[in-house]
């Protein structure tokens, strides 16, 4: 699959921008030109330049270095969140696809109780109660955020389990735990990367929005949404402390989705044909 997507032209301008965002966020004390919460008052405000390439905010601080330590927060709350939310997706519709009578239910019952509340609303009702903190949104996101992912490994589950091969490991006296994740869930794993990278870029900006409301990281931790709500009561007179955490969100965003897109492609034959 990996050199299908080097050859599919989003999938590789998407996985090229992914690993580069990767690779920033983890060199981030080796490759930031200044350090991120250094207050220079000399500097304030100003505007792009060879020495401050994406200008400097109200406190003198260095954007760009700032942009470079919140791409770290940005893709570990993205990563993470999603981990939590697959985890969840993948058990509880493993169990509702594969035992499927009063199991499948009472599963898809919840599945449609969570669906009920709108997922932005449901976690900013469930922050208005916690403190704010990364931890605190990767949990929170990942728990509001797994009703997607359960569906579809339910509907792969469905499909999969009347297949011979299933069929065949049962007459062999395979256990269920070993049918379910030797045989039924690597044959799932396609969508189940899709739906993942694509929750990654969802993530992210869920994160975005509430730092930006003020409940989400919180300053002077750098983050992308807490980056945008200082630029916005100086967008007239500095306009980078906007545009730059903007376009930073944009492409990862944009790169995550066209990964995603790319996975599906090259992983479905009738979209192959």
């Amino acid at each position: 699959m990996i050199k299908a997507l080097v050859k599919h032209p989003l999938g590789a301008l998407g996985s090229a921008v992914v690993v580069f965002l990767l690779l920033v966020a983890v060199l981030a004390p080796v490759v930031s030109p200044y350090d991120p919460f250094a207050i220079n008052v000399k500097e304030v405000l100003a505007p792009p330049s060879l020495a401050h390439p994406c200008g400097t905010d109200l406190l003198g601080r260095d954007v760009l270095s700032r942009l470079i330590y919140g791409a770290r927060i940005s893709l570990e709350v993205g990563i993470l969140a999603v981990g939590i939310s697959l985890a969840l997706g993948i058990i509880l519709g493993a169990l509702a696809g594969y035992y499927g009578g009063v199991v499948d239910s009472l599963i898809s019952r919840a599945i449609d109780i969570m669906l009920c509340f709108p997922t932005i609303f449901l976690i900013l009702a469930v922050i208005a109660y916690l403190e704010p903190s990364i931890i605190n949104i990767m949990i929170v996101i990942g728990l509001t955020s797994w009703m997607g992912v359960a569906r579809l490994v339910r509907a792969e589950f469905l499909s999969l389990k009347e297949r011979d091969f299933v069929l065949a490991e049962k007459a062999l006296g395979a256990g269920t735990f070993r049918i379910i994740f030797s045989h039924i869930l690597p044959n799932a794993l396609p969508p189940i990367l899709v739906s993942a990278t694509l929750g990654i870029g969802n993530a992210i900006l869920i994160e975005s929005a509430l730092s930006f409301l003020g409940l989400g990281v919180q300053p002077p931790i750098p983050s992308w949404g807490n980056m945008l709500t200082e630029g916005k009561e100086t967008l007239e007179v500095a306009w980078w402390l906007s545009v730059f955490p903007g376009l930073a969100i944009l492409i990862t965003v944009l790169a995550f989705n066209l990964l995603g897109e790319a996975i599906q492609e090259v992983t479905d034959p009738r979209r192959q044909k």
